[in-house]
């Protein structure tokens, strides 16, 4: 099937027109063009050539069941990446996106297909084999974050952390030693590291081809049921702890790669606040979130500040 995609041309670029190489317009029925890019989340060129080439290919394409889709797959992800990074409500989108009911069931789609992790994974193997390291990781870091819930956010999905005084829910993350998210949970905010952490490590492990021998944790990890999914996998675990008498903020080994994690997550605005009904949508707004990020440091594409523009001149009066 790979040989047979790629031996099909691509649309013709022009300037009113220009191409775009998705599966919807290389093998579905809607016309060659797009909509011109204009807003900071949108993917440049060079980010979209790393996203292409690592993009899960549709059910409908492979002949197992549904239709061709209607809308171009590059301006889908330029809708979800503005919804992911700007926070806005769905309804919210601007007009030149697809309907924002057709941007949310290419969402739905999505997770129902783990399509957006399976992205990601992909994403990340070609970074680690750019920096000459196994697709695999060996060794990881876990750590979790609380997060406030919003009204929409049910009374059987929220919680509280009184640790971090936080009415809502609570991402736990796996990460490799630079940072790039494995596996995501999500949580209430009152259900304790220790307690999920077997579910996220169960879920990373039971998938073929891993290769992680050691955890990096605090020392909230700890627990029989954690033991027992640390030794069933072979996972060797070391705690990292603050040295006698420090206090304040203080950066630890291994623990700061995944808080910085953390922080890049934060950046992105639609999880700043929890406004997801379902748990499995706010995983996937973290997923999403993580592509952003590792699709601009794949493509050297970071945000920054525009250049001021030059002030006007003001013309001098004619003289007689």
């Amino acid at each position: 099937m790979p040989d047979q995609l790629s031996s099909i041309s691509v649309a013709a670029s022009t300037a009113v027109t220009p191409g775009c190489d998705c599966y919807v317009h290389r093998f579905g029925s809607i016309a060659p063009g797009r909509r011109a890019r204009c807003y900071p989340s949108d993917m440049t060129d060079a980010e979209w050539a790393e996203v292409r080439s690592a993009m899960p290919v549709p059910a409908w394409l492979l002949k197992r069941g549904g239709c061709p889709e209607a809308y171009c797959h590059r301006e889908m992800l330029d809708a979800v990446r503005y919804l992911v990074d700007n926070g806005v409500k769905w309804m919210a989108l601007p007009v030149d996106f697809p309907y924002w009911r057709a941007v949310y069931d290419f969402f739905r789609r999505w997770r129902t297909c783990d399509y957006v992790r399976e992205l990601h994974e992909r994403l990340r193997r070609t970074a680690r084999g750019c920096q000459g390291r196994n697709a695999e990781p060996s060794a990881g870091i876990i750590d979790s974050q609380s997060v406030d819930a919003s009204e929409t956010v049910g009374e059987d999905s929220r919680g509280y952390d009184g640790g971090k005084s936080r009415d809502g829910r609570k991402r736990h993350i796996l990460t490799d030693t630079e940072g790039l998210l494995l596996e995501v949970t999500v949580t209430t905010a009152d259900v304790h590291g220790s307690k999920a952490a077997p579910a996220l490590l169960e879920t990373f492990m039971d998938r073929p081809g891993r290769l992680l021998k050691l955890l990096w944790v605090d020392s909230a990890y700890q627990g029989p049921a954690l033991a027992k999914a640390f030794t069933r996998h072979g996972v060797r675990i070391e705690v990292v702890r603050r040295s006698d008498g420090q206090r304040g903020f203080v950066v630890l080994a291994r623990r700061r790669v995944v808080e910085r994690t953390l922080s890049w997550l934060s950046r992105s605005r639609r999880l700043n606040r929890d406004h997801e009904r379902r748990p499995d949508h706010h995983q996937q707004m973290v997923w999403w979130s993580a592509v952003i990020r590792l699709s601009r440091r794949m493509a050297g594409d970071a945000p920054r500040w525009p250049e001021k523009r030059p002030e006007r001149q003001t013309p001098a009066p004619a003289q007689a």
